[in-house]
Formats: structure tokens, sequence, C-alpha cells
């Protein structure tokens, strides 16, 4: 007896023959592993890289931290919040080190979770960073960011000059800053010291300007983007309660994450203004901070 629909049969049987395939198989397995993992999953834990992870006199992440973190992600999710783009070159080593389930990029403005999947992004406004690259130029303050290991600053000079003090050299491959308004802007760096920031802070209300810990810079964010939002959409992305979440940070573009987070922690050496605002104030990043913390808070057992 002929089949009333032949060409319906051939294609159940083509959908059967693909579902069988071993390829197939293999990614259905993997996904059903990475839901098991994704569901046993707790908690948030969020980072910040420089000076909170990565030590500046060393220029290493200290082996406790990476031990902590290896076994908080037996039942939590592990984030980097960072005021750096976390995808550039000179930032990859150490995300590659992490290997962090999550990524909030930019002082929020961009957030990104497993295989590179972006769940929010935020551009900054043409026109406010015309108004700041100008005025950096007339007041001789320097404002910019670096791409692609090209650096778009205003005032160079004053960058060198940072440079010579931190590193004793600066081999900066700079570029005219006006081309970032052709460029995808997220955040600006000022670098510089605290009397820039405050003239900056009274003639761009529309902007905040969170100081690095060492006072030699500041990141250069819209009002309405911070750590603490990007978290907020890993909480929702993952499902998991704001209540149940930790950050760990060390400054100024810290406060409101680790203000907004279940549990904040403050580095040893953190400004002194962040460890107000933290629930719990570790060791310095250099006498095992991040894993004293982790362990007083319960996070995970010593000798575990």
């Amino acid at each position: 007896q002929a089949t009333p629909y032949p060409e319906r049969t051939s294609i159940l049987y083509q959908i059967i023959f693909i579902l069988k395939s071993p390829k197939i198989k293999k990614k259905v397995k993997e996904f059903e592993l990475f839901m098991e993992d994704f569901h046993k999953k707790r908690r948030i834990i969020s980072f910040d890289l420089d000076m909170t992870l990565l030590d500046h006199r060393t220029w290493e992440i200290p082996a406790s931290a990476m031990e902590a973190i290896r076994l908080l992600r037996r039942d939590s999710v592990i984030a980097v919040a960072s005021g750096r783009n976390m995808n550039e070159p000179y930032s990859v080593p150490y995300r590659d080190i992490v290997r962090p389930d999550a990524i909030i990029h930019l002082n929020g403005t961009r957030v990104e979770v497993e295989n590179g999947k972006i769940i929010y992004e935020h551009l900054m406004d043409k026109g406010r960073l015309r108004e700041l690259l100008i005025y950096g130029i007339e007041q001789k303050l320097s404002l910019g960011i670096s791409v692609g290991g090209e650096d778009y600053y205003t005032s160079p000079e004053n960058v060198v000059r940072f440079d010579q003090m931190r590193w004793g050299t600066s081999d900066r491959k700079f570029k005219d800053p006006m081309l970032l308004l052709e460029m995808p802007v997220r955040t600006l760096t000022y670098v510089g010291g605290p009397d820039g920031v405050e003239q900056l802070e009274r003639r761009f209300p529309e902007f905040k300007f969170p100081m690095f810990a060492g006072k030699t810079g500041a990141d250069v964010v819209e009002q309405e983007a911070s750590k603490a939002n990007g978290l907020a959409r890993l909480c929702e992305y993952y499902g998991i309660d704001m209540a149940d979440t930790v950050a760990f940070g060390d400054s100024m573009n810290d406060i409101e994450i680790v203000q907004a987070a279940g549990t904040g922690v403050a580095m040893g050496n953190a400004l002194e203004a962040l460890k107000e605002a933290a629930d719990y104030v570790t060791s310095d990043i250099g006498e095992d901070g991040v894993w004293k913390a982790c362990v007083a808070l319960g996070l995970i057992e010593e000798g575990v």
C-alpha cells in the first residue's frame, strides 16, 4: 500500500538519520552536561582584576587566589568584573588564566557569558564623547583608551609621564583621539591625579570618575553604567538571587558592585572609602586576601 504522504516520510527519515549521527549525539550530551552543571551553581562570585586578583607588584595572580577559584568553581559561577575590556590583547592572558564563566567588561557596559555570548552592551553617547575629548584637549587633561595596540589620548605627554613614573619607560603608539568618534566606545580612562578628577566631576555630572586605588587615574563612565548593573544582569541570566552573590574589589569603580552584592568584600589594599562600604575587609592581595576571605565567609573549607 502506497504511503499517502511519501515526501513527509522521507523528511522524517532524514531527521532520524541526522539525530542518530555521532556529532549530533555528542553535541546533545555536551548540552546536557552544561545544563546539569548550570543548575548546580548556587551563587555568583565576582572578582575585580587589577589589585584584587592581579598583583601589580609582581604582575601575577597569587597561587592561593587561583586555588580559591578552583574550589569555588564547583558550585559557583565565577565572574570577572573589570574596568578593562578583558578581550583586548593585554588582558587576554589573565582572562585565560582565570577562565571565568562570565565577564563584566568595561564597568558593566558589556556583559559576556559562556562561549562569548553577549547578553548586554552599551555604547557611550557620541555627543558626550565629543565634549569630553574637546575638554581634555583644551584643559590639557589625558582622556582616552587603547585599542588594538594603539593609544587614543588627549594630552599624550601626561600619559608618557605617568608611564615613566610607573614602569620607567613608555612605548605608546599615539593616534588622533578624535578618531574615537568613529569607534564603538564604551568607557574612557583618565590618566592623572585627584585634582583632574575633581575638575572633570564638576564639569561633567553626567559621568562618574571612580579613581584607581593608586590614585594615578580613573575610569570615565556614564552614570547609567556600573559593574553592579552587570552583576544584576548575570543574576537574571543564571537565575540566581542578588543575595547569593559575592563581589571582591579594591578601587572606587568597585563600590557599587560591592554595595549591591549579597556580600561585598574589600581587599586589604583597597581605598578606605571602599572598605567602609564593604561587608567584609580581607587581607592585602599579596597576603592571600582572596583565599582568606573565602575561608572566613565559609565559601570554601581550608584543607579541602
